[in-house]
C-alpha cells in the first residue's frame, strides 16, 4: 500500500473525518471506529511507517512519548479498572491498517468486552530452553 492509498494518512490530512484526541506535530490520536471498550483510542505517528519493524527510532520516541499523556487523559475522563497498550504488526498479528499505530484500549472490568485470549505455553519451556531464546534474540540486537 502506497502512502496515499493509507487511511490514516488522510484522517492525518483531513481527507477522511475523524473523531481527534490529541494532535501535535509529531502525533494524531483519535477514537477507533470500532470502540472495543468506551474510549478506545489509537495513537499514530504523522511520519508514514508500516509497522514496528520498519520504524526509524526517532518517529518511535516521539509516538511512545505521548502513550501515558493521552492514557491518562483516557483515565481521568472514565476512570477505567485498568488499560491496554495494543500494537499489531503485519497480517499475521491481525494489523488490518499498514500505518502503524498504537491501540489504547480502557479496561473496566470483567465482561467489557475485551479478551485478549492468551494461551499460556510457559511450562512447555525449561529454563535452559528460555536462556536459549534470550541468547539467539539477544545476538540479533543491533
Amino acid at each position: 500500500m502506497s502512502h496515499e492509498d493509507c487511511i490514516f494518512c488522510k484522517i492525518i490530512e483531513g481527507e477522511v473525518p475523524s473523531a481527534k484526541v490529541y494532535e501535535d506535530e509529531h502525533v494524531y490520536a483519535f477514537l477507533d471506529i470500532s470502540q472495543v471498550t468506551k474510549g478506545h483510542t489509537l495513537i499514530i505517528p504523522k511520519t508514514h511507517t508500516k509497522n514496528i519493524y520498519e520504524t526509524p527510532p526517532e518517529v518511535a520516541r516521539e509516538l511512545f512519548e505521548r502513550v501515558p499523556k493521552i492514557a491518562n487523559a483516557i483515565k481521568e475522563a472514565y476512570e477505567p479498572k485498568g488499560m491496554n497498550v495494543l500494537n499489531n504488526n503485519e497480517a499475521a498479528a491481525e494489523q488490518s491498517v499498514f500505518h502503524l499505530h498504537l491501540h489504547l484500549i480502557p479496561r473496566y472490568g470483567e465482561g467489557d468486552g475485551y479478551d485478549l485470549g492468551w494461551t499460556v505455553h510457559g511450562d512447555q519451556y525449561t529454563n535452559e530452553d528460555l536462556q536459549q531464546i534470550a541468547g539467539e534474540i539477544r545476538g540479533n540486537v543491533k
